[in-house]
C-alpha cells in the first residue's frame, strides 16, 4: 500500500470516528471510543484521557488502556481508574504546573511529542518510571494534545504512550503526520463531549 492511499486511508477512519463520535450518548463510552481511536490511528501500545475541571484547575484521570499489558480502566471496563488529579497550577507556590507533559500541553494549549521520556528533559517523569519499573514496561514515547471545543476551550488532554512501527512493532517516536491525525480527532472529541455535557444539562 503506498503512502498516499494510507494516508486516504485514516483520513476516511478519521471521517467515520466522527461520525460515531458524534451518535454516541453516553459519556463514559464516548470517552473510551476516543481513546481507542486515537491509539488504533496512531498505533499506540497505551493510552490516557483526562478532563480539566476549570473550576479546581486541574485534570482530572479517566480511562486507561495498556494493550501489551493487557490493563484497561475506565470507560466501560468497570474497572474503576486510581483517583487521581493532576493540578494545572502548583497549589503551594501557585506557578503553573508545567513539569508534568498532561498539565504543560493542557496550560500551553499545545501539542507535546517526546521521543523518548527516559532522556526527556524539563518534566517530571518519576510517576511514569515508578508504574514501569512496577509492571515491566517502558514508557518511550509520549504524545500528549490538549482537547479543545468550538469555544476553543481547553477541556481535557489525550496522552498516546509508545507508538509502534506499523512493520516491526518497534518503539519509535510518534511522526508528524500521526500528531496531525491525534490534534483532528482530539479536536472533534472535544466538540463531541462538550454537546454531550450541554444535552444532559
Amino acid at each position: 500500500m503506498s503512502q498516499q492511499d494510507t494516508l486516504l486511508n485514516r483520513q476516511e477512519e478519521l471521517n467515520a470516528i466522527g461520525i460515531a463520535l458524534s451518535s454516541e450518548r453516553d459519556i463514559n463510552r464516548l470517552l473510551e471510543t476516543i481513546l481507542v481511536a486515537a491509539m488504533r490511528i496512531t498505533n499506540a501500545d497505551a493510552g490516557t484521557l483526562y478532563l480539566l475541571d476549570p473550576d479546581k484547575q486541574e485534570l482530572t484521570f479517566e480511562i486507561m488502556r495498556t494493550n501489551s499489558l493487557g490493563t484497561a480502566l475506565g470507560g466501560t471496563t468497570g474497572q474503576p481508574v486510581p483517583a487521581s488529579v493532576f493540578p494545572i497550577h502548583l497549589y503551594k507556590e501557585g506557578k503553573p504546573n508545567h513539569s508534568m507533559v498532561v498539565a504543560h500541553a493542557a496550560l500551553s494549549r499545545k501539542t507535546v511529542n517526546i521521543p523518548d521520556a527516559y532522556k526527556a528533559e524539563g518534566y517530571d517523569f518519576s510517576g511514569t518510571k515508578g508504574f514501569d519499573k512496577k509492571n515491566g514496561y517502558r514508557s518511550t514515547s509520549f504524545l500528549a494534545v490538549p482537547m479543545r471545543n468550538h469555544e476553543n476551550e481547553i477541556i481535557g488532554v489525550v496522552q498516546l504512550i509508545n507508538a509502534l512501527d506499523r512493520k516491526t512493532g518497534e518503539i519509535v517516536a510518534f511522526s508528524r503526520q500521526e500528531q496531525r491525525l491525534l490534534e483532528s480527532l482530539s479536536s472533534q472529541a472535544a466538540i463531541a463531549l462538550t454537546n454531550r455535557r450541554l444535552i444532559q444539562q
